[in-house]
């Protein structure tokens, strides 16, 4: 057969809101427009995955029996993975995030015949090593399913070195860095600005996370909150989850009418382009696929320097980097951008440049098409 030829690519994700199903979704959808066949197995089709005709949606039917206290999803998730390989003969399973995707990617090759097996690569995403590979419950069988995997990738060369550390191996791991590939906007800046109410001059901070505890909500907020003048500024939040909690904490600072909160939002590209600086306090970040996606329509960040974060943003340059829970430091970056226009709208026009150079599709997406090729056909990699 063909080294050449489309590859078929079965991809299992959270379909949440969160960097690992978004970069998967994405993903599979730039491999679909090069030619390839991608399919999503998962128990609901992933959060801003569009209807591709390359691109199919398996959905795992979870049975809430009476036996289990708990319902279980790795074992019906394993077998519909060894379904859909077996139906579209597929070349390799990716699957995004450890626990509990690798674990039933092996199920599921062990299930098929050794003809009919397809390689299987592991992404890590960040908690799924530096959270869960921590958890003696969950470590063993973390170190176990990446010992089986024929490939793993980390998304951030700290993530890479951080799972060496948490999760002792020899084998080979790969730095495959997030990318964004931005959609053209439905609106325009002006249109969007003015829905959210902004005034002329007000700045837009923006902000886009699920709210985990790790996001430090509290610290972005205490810094928002330190801005001066009060006027000047609006923080736009994108919830992936239940924003109750920091609109709580909004008020008992004083500063809800600074705070516009969007939920679940999929045409994320319209109000990207209606920002003028994005802002995350992070505790932890693998890479921090909000930034990048803020960078892609020329803005700058302000962020913790943590993890993976100083390997997207160059400090000083695309950005300004503070050390993590300093809320000063935070708003005094915030205030010398808000202050100075031109430095700003430099560090965004730098911000736009490195994204497009280093992730990008087009950067990026060869790279997993060029490890799926080595697996699929090792003949035509030997040396």
């Amino acid at each position: 057969m063909p080294a050449n030829r489309p590859l078929r690519i079965g991809i299992t994700c959270y379909p949440s809101v969160g960097g690992s199903g978004i970069l998967a979704s994405a993903l599979g959808e730039e491999l679909a427009r090069r030619g390839h066949e991608a399919h999503f197995i998962s128990y609901e089709q992933p959060f801003r995955l569009s209807n591709l005709p390359e691109v199919s949606f398996h959905p795992v039917t979870i049975n809430d029996y009476a036996l289990f206290k708990y319902p279980d999803y790795t074992l019906p998730l394993s077998v519909k993975m060894a379904e859909v390989s077996r139906a579209h003969r597929l070349d390799v399973l990716h699957v995004h995030y450890a626990v509990p995707h690798a674990t039933a990617a092996i199920l599921a090759r062990d299930m098929l015949p050794p003809a009919e097996r397809p390689s299987i690569v592991t992404t890590l995403h960040g908690t799924d090593t530096t959270l869960l590979g921590q958890d003696a419950a969950y470590a063993p069988a973390i170190r176990h399913a990446l010992a089986q995997s024929d490939a793993v990738t980390t998304v951030s060369a700290f993530l890479e070195r951080e799972t060496r550390r948490v999760l002792p191996m020899q084998r080979s791991i790969d730095v495959i860095h997030n990318f964004f590939e931005p959609r053209a906007p439905r609106r325009t800046r002006e249109a969007m600005r003015a829905e959210l109410g902004l005034r002329a001059g007000e700045t837009l901070l923006l902000h886009a996370s699920n709210l985990r505890p790790l996001k430090r909500i509290d610290v972005l907020l205490a810094a928002v909150a330190r801005l001066q003048p009060r006027e000047a500024f609006r923080l736009l939040i994108l919830a992936g989850d239940d924003p109750a909690p920091c609109l709580a904490q909004a008020g008992a600072l004083g500063i809800a009418d600074r705070i516009i909160i969007r939920e679940q939002v999929f045409d994320i590209e319209d109000y990207l382009q209606a920002a003028d600086l994005t802002v995350y306090t992070s505790e932890t970040e693998s890479f921090c696929l909000g930034i990048l996606e803020a960078m892609c329509f020329g803005c700058p960040a302000v962020s913790t320097a943590v993890g993976g974060v100083p390997e997207v943003v160059e400090d000083g340059v695309t950005g300004l980097l503070v050390p993590p829970g300093d809320a000063d430091g935070v708003a005094r970056a915030i205030e010398t951008l808000l202050r100075d226009s031109a430095r700003r709208q430099r560090m965004g026009g730098a911000a736009r440049i490195r994204a497009r150079e280093r992730f990008s599709a087009d950067v990026i997406v060869p790279q997993y098409e060029a490890l799926y090729r080595r697996l699929a056909f090792p003949l035509a990699w030997s040396p």
